[in-house]
């Protein structure tokens, strides 16, 4: 039986604005993987037990999705910081929330979310566990 999710990979057009958004704004950390096999830097964002790969959109490493493209992820992201706060750190960098707050169903409880984009245009939601 599946457990639970070990990482995701993000196709990114800039990877630079990538990290700015999900290290600076999100509070992620930027770690790097130097594979001996092909010989290749592979760039990765940590948060909690989870990790998001970052693929250059014009390089993504094999294997990969059938289309890997930029804008094409949808992701909720669970926080303990409060809603208002993120909206405020997401006013204050000029990043527009497209929806909320709204109450939604998370996987395991009620959330109260909003809605923004990522420099790749992917949907990002974060929540709170209501």
């Amino acid at each position: 039986m599946i457990a639970s999710i070990d990482h995701i990979v993000l196709t990114s057009k800039d990877v630079e604005k990538t990290i700015h958004f999900y290290c600076n704004l999100l509070g992620m950390k930027l770690e790097k993987y130097f594979n001996e096999n092909d010989s290749k830097l592979r760039i990765f964002l940590k948060f909690g037990n989870q990790k998001i790969n970052i693929h250059q959109e014009k390089n993504p490493f094999s294997p990969h999705a059938k289309n890997p493209i930029p804008g094409s992820v949808d992701i909720c992201f669970l926080s303990n910081r409060p809603i208002k706060e993120w909206i405020k750190i997401f006013n204050e960098n000029q990043v527009k929330i497209e929806i909320g707050p709204v109450k939604r169903q998370g996987a395991t409880s009620p959330i109260n979310s909003i809605y923004l984009r990522d420099p790749d245009f992917n949907l990002i939601e974060i929540s709170n566990k209501i």
